[in-house]
């Protein structure tokens, strides 16, 4: 396995990862033969390779993974519509799944095992199939907290109060699949779109900046540059495990959303037949249980795979009424809005 080496390309800055000894060079499209495959990968890196390699070892095709956020992966998939880099897309929230559908930029595939998948965690035409659920939360420093003189949030409007200014780090809707899970929540626990621009407007003085990567509020918070990180909860279970100890999960009374991390064959990639292959491996039990070995607290979508004692109990916590169909159909213009609206504006 070769180190992590950074690439300039369309989508931003990526980390390429080479698997088996084959890199994934600026410039260069994988998955050019039978005996190759290359991923758009939406999770963390660990987990990337974790799931690539286990695929290599297990069907003999050379499996290498670009890591690329929702926002990238619609747009570098966008840019090479008509000589797609990639066969499959894997990871990431099911909204940014729906925008690259509508896009025609995935190909319709229904699973040998999709039927063991529950019917609530995968589109009903088949252009793709959830792999894992996550539950958004704050990812909270309490030393941080207590020199604010603030307890954990329990809710939404906690994340106003005037002491968090500056201490409170999100991710940007454009890029992130996590953050834009962020605003549809909004939209889904107040709503209307109005009413969730105007809340994003008022947290935004409280924002410290808005990051590229979903994942990273969560360190962010964990090295104690803010008090409030707002991230999927499985990840800051990870960097608490990981030596950041001051980082505790909590949940909005009110509600919060969730993502369905899906896996998608892409359109017109060059080795179909081994993408159908990954992603009928990927909705296994022995796939997803590869999970917490990697770090990864997601919950399984197949009902077979173990559960991990690190994984959220959803029946602990409420959801908002989540609508991904709505939710991708109106990301280009409510990003937009943020855009315009929310992060373009000068903080108070």
């Amino acid at each position: 396995m070769k180190r992590i080496k950074k690439a300039v390309l369309a989508g931003g800055t990526i980390a390429a990862l080479a698997l088996a000894g084959c890199a994934v060079e600026p410039g260069t499209q994988g998955g050019g033969s039978s005996n190759t495959l290359t991923v758009a990968c939406g999770a963390t890196e660990e987990w990337c390779k974790a799931m690539t390699d286990a695929f290599s070892a297990k069907s003999g095709i050379q499996t290498s993974f670009v890591r690329l956020s929702s926002g990238e992966t619609v747009a570098r998939l966008t840019a090479t519509k008509n000589a797609p880099e990639f066969d499959v897309w894997h990871g990431g929230p099911a909204d940014g799944f729906g925008a690259a559908m509508a896009a025609g930029l995935i190909e319709p595939y229904t699973a040998e095992n999709a039927a063991k998948i529950p019917a609530k965690y995968k589109d009903p035409n088949g252009n793709w199939t959830g792999v894992y659920v996550g539950a958004l939360g704050f990812c909270s420093n309490q030393a941080r907290l207590k020199d604010k003189g603030l307890g954990l949030p329990q809710s939404w409007d906690d994340l106003l109060d005037p002491k968090l200014k500056s201490q409170v780090s999100t991710a940007h809707p454009s890029t992130s699949g996590t953050a834009f899970t962020t605003l549809w929540t909004q939209v889904a626990r107040l709503g209307s779109e109005d009413k969730a621009i105007d809340w994003m407007k008022k947290l935004h003085s409280n924002v410290l900046q808005y990051t590229k990567s979903g994942t990273a509020p969560g360190q962010i918070a964990g090295r104690g540059e803010v008090a409030v990180g707002l991230v999927f909860s499985h990840d800051c279970v990870l960097y608490k495990e990981r030596g950041m100890t001051d980082l505790e999960v909590s949940f909005p009374k009110e509600g919060t959303g969730y993502e369905i991390g899906g896996v998608a064959v892409i359109k017109g990639g060059k080795n179909a037949d081994g993408a159908k292959q990954y992603v009928n491996w990927a909705l296994s039990a022995e796939a997803q249980e590869l999970g917490p070995g990697a770090g990864s607290y997601q919950l399984p979508t197949n009902p077979d795979a173990k559960l991990d004692s690190r994984m959220v109990d959803l029946n602990t916590i409420k959801l908002v009424d989540y609508d991904f169909a709505k939710a991708a159909a109106h990301k280009k213009e409510l990003t937009a809005r943020f855009d315009a609206e929310v992060a373009a504006q000068p903080k108070e």
